[in-house]
């Protein structure tokens, strides 16, 4: 059989052995802040494309939500070309550097991938990785500068769904400014990712390739606050993009959460994860976590928190959550490096009250125990507190890791968009809002999810302001 002109051996390339993914071993990376994943090199790389068999059905292309071309890609990588296995990666992401370390490829191209019936899956996403680092350091444009439309767009958010909007409508030839409330762009990227899975460097090339096109930053500005929409509008934008994603962290609502050692996900990482200069002022204090941490939530962030508190210095960090690891929502993967590192896992149990010491600090969490029952509305099994079940568990730092909101002051002061009972904004086909010129994608849409979800909402969206503003 062949795919695009090559003759492909199907089972010739079932029986070449998954190839290992190098890693820091744990007892070196819990000392630093690097990349766990080490990546390939072009040996490894090229035998791992190889285990992809072509199936021409392509499920691969059909779970990943930018469809990107991933047989095409992989027959790049393995014939020894990961510069253009980068460019047909490129040719549907504008961040296959990002997606590639932190795309949950399990449950998409990696969970579709016909090998992975009867072995490992293929290693798409370190191989998507691979490609684009290589191409950072050998690409060469050869696009041709746009024909300027002489169109201006505001980019409201600098996260995964504004850069992936700015830089495809720069690429349109309309001039794209991008606002942001945090000092440096790159919002989830740069301040919500800790540097052991995603470098920070990684976040200022991409950066750097939109300013490179054209696209400008204005920082440090809470648009809704700072500055409107309409204000916006009166400066000469025409048309608006809201991606300001979902930044507020939710509350356990119980006694306690209030006292000095009790954190939010978002703060708690920002502290101990960015560089001194790119927090706002009031974050720049560091954080000394002591040595126990109880980190609550089960989710990704939940992992990076407790990952985090681990380099911070703690000796004792356990994870705890109110049902089953089976029912946890984050990558199996990073419970796997949370447990390498030394963290512990408290199952069926949740907080109800956080306890103070003399000094008004954080002394113990109270926890119960949870019994799981039928299903809830989200399909996983409901927990209900068991009576006396009750203990506490000695804590020096408390972190809340229990999902994202959005910010809502934006929606209230902007006439004409509406938002949903959970505060998203309503929007439609394309990220249309029920104001004609403003349009919305990403998590202030969605809610807290993906960053491939946001990117390919973003492109859906960034396609209809080209079309509104050529018809405007």
């Amino acid at each position: 059989m062949t795919s695009g002109g090559v003759a492909v051996d199907r089972k010739e390339r079932l029986k070449i052995p998954p190839q290992p993914i190098p890693k820091q071993p744990p007892a070196q990376r819990v000392h630093n802040w690097e990349e766990v994943c080490l990546g390939f090199d072009l040996a490894s790389a090229r035998l791992e494309a190889n285990r992809c068999i072509q199936c021409p059905a392509a499920p691969c292309v059909k779970a990943c939500p930018l469809h990107n071309d991933i047989p095409g890609a992989l027959l790049k990588v393995e014939q020894g070309d990961p510069l253009a296995g980068a460019g047909i990666f490129r040719l549907t992401s504008p961040m296959p550097e990002v997606c590639g370390r932190l795309c949950p490829q399990e449950r998409l191209c990696e969970g579709s991938c016909v090998v992975g019936r009867k072995s490992r899956p293929v290693a798409i996403g370190r191989l998507e990785a691979f490609a684009a680092d290589f191409g950072q350091g050998h690409e060469t444009s050869t696009a041709k500068a746009p024909v300027l439309s002489g169109r201006r767009v505001a980019v409201v958010g600098a996260g995964p769904a504004g850069l992936a909007a700015a830089e495809r409508l720069a690429v349109r030839g309309h001039a794209v400014t991008v606002l942001d409330a945090w000092p440096q762009p790159g919002g989830l990227l740069r301040y919500g990712i800790p540097g052991f899975k995603l470098a920070k460097a990684r976040v200022d090339d991409l950066v750097n390739r939109l300013v490179s096109r054209g696209v400008g930053f204005l920082p440090g500005i809470r648009v809704g606050t700072d500055v409107t929409v309409d204000s916006l509008f009166e400066q000469g934008f025409d048309a608006v993009f809201l991606a300001f994603g979902a930044e507020h962290g939710n509350r356990l609502e119980i006694p306690g959460e209030d006292l000095d050692g009790v954190y939010g996900a978002s703060e708690f990482l920002v502290r101990l994860n960015v560089f001194p200069d790119d927090p706002p002022v009031f974050l720049r204090q560091p954080l000394q976590v002591g040595a126990q941490v109880v980190v609550i939530g089960g989710g990704d962030t939940a992992m990076d928190c407790v990952r985090s508190a681990v380099r911070a210095g703690a000796k004792e960090v356990l994870c705890v959550y109110r049902r089953s690891e089976r029912e946890m929502g984050g990558r199996a993967e990073e419970r796997q490096h949370a447990r390498e590192e030394g963290v512990k896992f408290l199952f069926q149990a949740a907080p109800v009250e956080v306890l103070a010491g003399p000094n008004g600090r954080v002394r113990a969490v109270r926890i119960q125990r949870m019994e799981l029952q039928a299903p809830d509305a989200t399909g996983r099994a409901r927990p209900v507190p068991v009576p006396g079940s009750e203990i506490e568990i000695a804590a020096d730092t408390v972190v809340v890791a229990v999902g994202y909101r959005v910010d809502e002051s934006l929606v209230a002061a902007t006439p004409g968009v509406e938002a949903t009972a959970r505060g998203t904004i309503v929007a439609g086909q394309g990220g249309a809002t029920g104001r004609p010129s403003v349009f919305a994608a990403g998590d202030c849409v969605r809610g807290a999810d993906l960053v491939v979800t946001a990117v390919a909402d973003a492109f859906r969206a960034a396609d209809a302001i080209d079309r509104y503003l050529a018809n405007t």
